[in-house]
């Protein structure tokens, strides 16, 4: 790889590590769910960086990022369905408030 492939890794590398930060040190569902789709971003930056410089000519590493993001779509669409309906339960959105949801 050449050194111009640092220069793309290191935002995907900021990136993952602002979604990691983000995801472990919220409380709120929403603000864990942006920090786990950052972290989905930086992986499929990677997915066509590592693609764009190791195998030039072929488009496999951009079809598996176009793959992830439909499912990053639609594991996005059932969280927040999730937490619609903690919501309706509990009347907060809180991670440390599901243990009301015990019987």
């Amino acid at each position: 790889m050449e050194l111009k492939a640092i220069y793309y890794l290191i935002p995907s590398l900021i990136m993952f590590c602002c979604g990691l930060y983000g995801f472990i040190t919220r409380k709120n569902m929403i603000a864990m769910l942006i920090s786990l789709e950052l972290m989905l971003n930086a992986v499929d930056m990677n997915f066509v960086i590592f693609n764009r410089f190791l195998f030039p000519g072929q488009m496999e590493g951009m079809m598996f990022t176009l793959f992830a993001i439909a499912i990053a779509a639609a594991e996005t669409a059932l969280a927040i369905a999730i937490i619609i309906n903690v919501f309706r339960w509990v009347n907060n959105i809180d991670v440390r408030e599901l243990n009301k949801m015990k019987f």
